[in-house]
């Protein structure tokens, strides 16, 4: 049974050396269609049910990653495997927190992409060794700098971001420390850069998975 493949690029010239590459192995694959935009990509998801869905990152209107996130809440079924020229850190840890079925460099060897497809039809990842290592060492970096993070808040912060966590308001935050509102947002301020993080509810999420507060007092 072949593998019914819809291509996502917004580069025409690419989608048409893609699609006659795949010509090669109709033994293996069968292109059922080809979007240039995110959006055109989860239109036609909806209509042409594929297997696989090739996406690009760098698309306009609805990027790549932004189309992968909502085929795979709409489309669970569909495997999207992300081929783009992007080696960045962080586009490949997005794309794997999405749930992508792999990640794949445009330089790949043409027999290397066809074996890897095959593979992802059997539910194995689509993804060299060389980018899963970079996925690892990102994983590993971000885990150290949340680390990082946490250990440079200091007793004061501590305390703030446990009454955050724990649902208090600003007010009652300043009433329980006997300091004023504007120190309380001095203080969260200092807590979300520190993490990397962009609001209370962030940070009320942090303190519930790094053991700082129990989630019953969240």
């Amino acid at each position: 049974m072949t593998i019914k493949v819809l291509i996502a690029d917004d580069h025409k010239l690419f989608r048409q050396g893609l699609i006659g590459l795949m010509k090669t192995r109709e033994d293996l694959v069968e292109v059922i269609g080809e979007a240039e935009t995110g959006e055109e990509a989860i239109q036609l998801a909806e209509k042409l049910h594929p297997d696989v869905i090739l996406m690009d990152i760098y698309m306009p209107k609805l990027d790549g990653l932004q189309a992968a996130k909502e085929i795979h809440r709409r489309f669970p079924q569909i495997a999207v495997v992300m081929l783009t020229s992007s080696e960045r850190d962080g586009h490949l840890y997005e794309a794997a927190q999405l749930g992508v079925a792999g990640y794949l460099l445009k330089s790949l060897d043409a027999n290397e992409l066809f074996d890897l497809l095959h593979g992802v039809t059997n539910g194995e990842p689509a993804m060299t060794r060389t980018m899963a290592s970079k996925l690892l060492k990102s994983v590993a970096n971000r885990i150290a700098d949340e680390d990082k993070g946490e250990q440079s808040l200091t007793e004061r912060e501590l305390f703030v971001l446990r009454l955050v966590a724990s649902g208090a308001s600003n007010q009652e935050i300043a009433d329980k420390l006997m300091i004023s509102v504007n120190t309380v947002k001095s203080h969260i301020k200092n807590i979300l850069e520190k993490l990397q993080l962009d609001n209370r509810t962030q940070a009320a999420t942090y303190a519930v998975k790094h053991g700082l507060v129990s989630p019953r007092d969240s």
